[in-house]
């Protein structure tokens, strides 16, 4: 009796027994497979050098992500250092929300940027502590995480003026407290600027320099003696 043998059958044959081209070298030299892109017939030989030529193609193109990659986070990481050197630089407390500001604009190239603050003494009557309602406080509570992707009512985007395509919201809370001391929130036109899918650490690390300087702020503002 005669037993058909499927391609499965074959392939586990050779699986199965890997001295079976040693035993049969001609065959292997000989043997001619289709070509992958052409009509024409090529050698075994020849089919297996097309096979690793593509994975290194493909090893060529994920170590380029990579590199790529790498470089992006170096330059991320040396612009939060030349940020937090220029807060640690800042003599006057009371400065600072604004530097925060405007060093991120500049550093991140964002136009859009706001900025909220509460609970922080030495800031009293100050812009940063306007437009500040008891669901902003807790919805900075709730959150987190920095949230990052499309607008969708957050009432703190309200503070940027022109609605963005995706913006990045942190609630900044110093790393021995629980509770935020204020929401920082980054605006773009680019809808693939902030998105869900993206990496938070980095805006982390903003929270966590952020919140550590502007804990300076928590002690009252002094005043000067008055003089005779």
């Amino acid at each position: 009796m005669s037993t058909s043998l499927t391609a499965d059958d074959v392939a586990q044959f050779l699986q199965a027994n890997p001295e079976f081209f040693q035993q049969h070298a001609d065959l292997f030299a000989n043997m001619r497979v289709p070509h992958p892109h052409e009509t024409r017939a090529i050698s075994l030989g020849e089919r297996q050098i097309m096979t690793l030529r593509a994975k290194t193609k493909d090893l060529e193109w994920k170590l380029s992500g990579l590199i790529h990659n790498a470089a992006g986070n170096e330059k991320i990481s040396k612009t939060l250092m030349a940020w937090c050197c220029r807060m640690l630089s800042e003599n006057d407390a009371t400065q600072l929300p604004g530097h925060i500001v405007r060093s991120l604009g500049d550093l991140f190239d964002l136009q859009a940027i706001a900025l909220r603050l509460w609970n922080l003494p030495a800031l009293a009557d100050s812009e940063f502590n306007q437009d500040v309602t008891d669901s902003i406080r807790q919805y900075a509570q709730e959150l987190v995480t920095p949230y990052c992707g499309p607008m969708r009512g957050q009432e703190a985007a309200g503070w940027l003026g022109t609605p963005p395509a995706s913006l990045a919201i942190v609630a900044l809370r110093p790393a021995d407290s629980s509770q935020p001391i204020g929401l920082l929130v980054l605006g773009s036109e680019d809808p693939e600027r902030f998105t869900a899918d993206m990496a938070t650490d980095f805006l982390s690390t903003i929270n966590d320099l952020a919140s550590a300087s502007l804990c300076r702020l928590r002690a009252p503002a002094r005043t000067e003696p008055e003089t005779a």
